[in-house]
């Protein structure tokens, strides 16, 4: 199927082979994908946008590329990405991500609008997200900084869970995102959250329950098990997202703030303070009112997440139903959450650069058998197939 987009009329299919035309001798074309819903765009176009790339229409950095708010001839607002054509995880990260994403649609998904495949240009057009990250919005500098009440940030973590329920159940073949974390979580108008940068996704299909891989993700949400062993499965993305919830729910980063004397990350702070039977000391200063009984869900929901042992996390259908409903949860079944390590500290004893807390040492050991019905409600509550 081809589209005009532009004066463009083209499909963005073809090989990663550079060939030579009468017409555009040198043009690349990219490696063959399915891109039935992604129009081509030509580079003019986007340099029209974007009044050249300018300094100042740029919004972003991260993923290999440099994101700049756009203009098109018809008046939308995009988010134009530009990869990095220097980086071979660019130019990976380019067709990833239209390969993932170009044929799936959901409310809490950011949306592929197009793509520019000229010379060595390697360009992604998205939709346009009027509050920027979750980072700059809720963890950023005072300047960027949007004030969440308690019911904002609850919305915001359950269409997060929405989003990756979606990729990890419903989406054809599965994905794992492998790079859930604030900066790639960003807000509508509304302050609706949409996942982006599928560059380092993986597809999964029905048979295939983990994948040995090359480690990639961001330090402070990094799976334990996968951060060591490189066996991804879906549970390094609902590890990651145990960690996202922890930082909505304390307003502080899990990758740049450290607690306390023994210089704690994030997951093991809030694990100090639930065993000291205090867990909302965690609770962001700004939330002079929240429900706590919620408040309290929702950082039970974190601490199941970030367990150790990754065949006791939940799976993001039973995530979605804890944050969506008043259920109460089965504070006994909450085992000590495991924490990978790429520097010293007094917590770490100095030790290895490379190490995860005694919790996934003692833990790593235990039976992967996980009872048929789910753990995570007390006996009360109606249990979740698994």
């Amino acid at each position: 199927m081809s589209y005009r987009c532009f004066g463009a009329t083209n499909c963005c299919k073809g090989d990663t082979t550079t060939t030579t035309n009468n017409n555009n001798p040198g043009q690349t074309k990219a490696q063959e994908i399915a891109t039935d819903n992604v129009k081509l765009f030509s580079y003019n176009s986007l340099r029209s946008a974007t009044r050249n790339f300018h300094p100042s229409n740029r919004i972003g950095a991260g993923g290999f590329g440099i994101v700049y708010k756009g203009v098109l001839r018809d008046g939308t607002l995009v988010a134009v990405k530009s990869l990095s054509v220097e980086s071979k995880q660019g130019k990976d990260g380019f067709v990833t991500e239209i390969r993932v994403i170009s044929n799936i649609k959901h409310p809490n998904l950011l949306e592929l609008i197009g793509c520019c495949v000229e010379d060595n240009n390697r360009i992604l057009i998205y939709e346009y997200m009027e509050n920027n990250s979750l980072s700059t919005a809720l963890l950023g500098s005072k300047g960027k900084h949007i004030a969440m009440g308690w019911a904002t940030r609850a919305a915001i973590c359950l269409g997060i869970a929405n989003g990756l329920a979606f990729l990890h159940e419903e989406a054809e073949p599965h994905v794992v995102h492998r790079d859930i974390k604030a900066s790639n979580v960003l807000l509508d108008g509304n302050l609706q959250p949409k996942i982006g940068d599928f560059g380092l996704a993986k597809l999964f299909p029905d048979n295939v329950t983990h994948l040995s891989t090359r480690v990639a993700g961001t330090i402070g949400y990094l799976a334990p098990e996968y951060a060591l062993l490189g066996q991804l499965t879906k549970k390094a993305d609902i590890y990651s997202f145990g960690v996202l919830v922890l930082e909505i729910i304390s307003g502080r980063s899990s990758s740049k703030v450290a607690f306390g004397e023994d210089l704690l990350v994030l997951v093991e702070w809030t694990w100090k303070l639930w065993k000291e039977e205090r867990p909302l000391d965690i609770v962001d200063p700004e939330l002079t009112e929240y429900p706590e009984k919620e408040v309290m869900r929702f950082m039970k929901v974190a601490l199941f997440c970030t367990q150790a042992a990754a065949n006791q996390r939940p799976n993001m259908k039973q995530v979605v139903k804890m944050l969506s409903k008043d259920v109460n949860l089965n504070d006994k079944a909450i085992t000590e959450p495991g924490v990978y390590r790429t520097h010293t500290s007094k917590h770490s004893g100095g030790g290895s650069s490379v190490e995860t807390s005694s919790s996934h040492k003692n833990k790593s050991k235990q039976s992967l058998d996980v009872p048929a019905n789910s753990i995570y409600f007390d006996s009360s509550e109606e249990m979740l197939p698994r």
